[in-house]
């Protein structure tokens, strides 16, 4: 079974604020992460509102995972 393309692109899109919320910073430290190119990719809507899809949060937090230490 197929889903439209809808409502499979509408559930993975973050807003802005869950993205914030999620990753519990202020949203001037997301625009210097994004200004610096060390956020997450963005999706930026005609009326300059910004998405993330799921998947790419999810890859760029594991790009900030930091490797186990052995002890």
């Amino acid at each position: 079974m197929t889903r439209s393309l809808n409502s499979s692109a509408t559930c993975d899109l973050l807003t802005l604020a869950e993205v914030l919320t999620e990753l519990g910073v202020p949203k001037s430290t997301f625009f210097r992460w994004k200004a610096t190119g060390k956020a997450p990719r963005t999706i930026k809507y005609p009326n300059g509102s910004l998405r993330v899809r799921r998947r790419d949060l999810n890859a760029w937090l594991e790009t900030c995972e930091e490797p186990e230490v052995a002890a």
